[in-house]
């Protein structure tokens, strides 16, 4: 009798917290801070800032950069410094909807919102000739590319030449996710451990309907996986998998490995990386990150380049 007392009780704590949150103007979250691809699209996109190529440069391959939940295009702007002196391909850093706007915006946005805007730019560069397309996706734009693929998105549409996945979520690290269709509506929000500059690239706070958005699209995806997947005929998969990680669970590989198969049914390839943090490839604002974490991430820019070009 005393665990039904013990979960009344805390469920009538639970309820009595205050859940809205207290945003600070200095947040993403709030009013002022926003991603700075929404003021200037044509630095972020590359279907914006060259919406009718030559035929040369519509040959150059282009990597559409995908970033994570409550995340910004700052997820991947390492990689287009990284590429910035480089004129043989271009990067595209895709804003997921929903994101990168104030608390209310990220709130109301599903993870279809999310998605929407991946398919936005692929789109946009087909109808203006770009032919060799490749995606890079960070942690839950991991999951969002492959329920991309399971769903037939690409069916009829011109195929992707690889799919880069850095720590896609399919399994949380965490348990907690999996409680929030419980206690989600009775907390409100999350309280993200951020610094006070990564206060500015992510969100501070996670309304309780995004992680019910998170959840949805990675059991989707799991789903998914369990039942099967095929690339589209010419296309490649790697997935970069840290071999600690507190967000994505490594498991999340394992399941990616098994499901996942080209099309002509073999195997994905999948690097189990020496790394303890999550989207490794991710190393500004971060403290404790030294020689090896560097050596890492350039590594791995260099090897999604390498196979993206051929």
């Amino acid at each position: 009798m005393k665990k039904p007392f013990y979960l009344l009780a805390l469920l009538i704590l639970l309820a009595s917290c205050d859940s809205t949150p207290d945003i600070q103007d200095e947040f993403l979250d709030g009013e002022i801070v926003f991603d700075a691809s929404i003021a200037h699209p044509e630095d972020y996109l590359q279907s914006i800032a060259n919406p009718n190529p030559s035929a040369q440069d519509a040959s150059k391959p282009v990597f559409i950069a995908i970033h994570g939940y409550s995340a910004s295009t700052f997820e991947w702007d390492e990689f287009r410094a990284f590429s910035a002196n480089r004129n043989d391909y271009y990067v595209s850093q895709v804003l997921l909807g929903g994101h990168g706007m104030t608390y209310d915006d990220f709130k109301k946005a599903s993870w279809k919102t999310w998605q929407a805007s991946i398919k936005e730019e692929f789109e946009r560069l087909v109808a203006a000739g770009y032919s060799r397309i490749n995606f890079v996706g960070s942690s839950t734009g991991g999951a969002l590319l492959i329920e991309m693929l399971a769903s037939g998105y690409f069916d009829g549409k011109t195929a992707p030449g690889h799919f880069f996945l850095v720590d896609p979520i399919i399994i949380p690290s965490s348990k907690i996710l999996s409680i929030i269709p419980l206690m989600g509506p009775v907390l409100g929000y999350a309280e993200a451990d951020n610094t006070t500059d990564e206060d500015r690239y992510w969100y501070h706070f996670r309304p309780q309907e995004t992680l019910q958005e998170l959840l949805e699209v990675t059991v989707r995806a799991r789903k998914q996986l369990e039942d099967g997947v095929t690339l589209p005929s010419g296309t490649s998969m790697k997935v970069y998998k840290s071999i600690k990680d507190a967000t994505a669970d490594p498991a999340s590989a394992v399941l990616i490995y098994k499901g996942m198969k080209t099309s002509s049914g073999g195997p994905i390839d999948v690097e189990m990386v020496e790394s303890n943090l999550h989207v490794f490839t991710r190393l500004a604002l971060r403290s404790g990150t030294g020689a090896s974490d560097i050596a890492t991430q350039l590594r791995t820019f260099n090897d999604i380049v390498t196979r993206g070009l051929n």
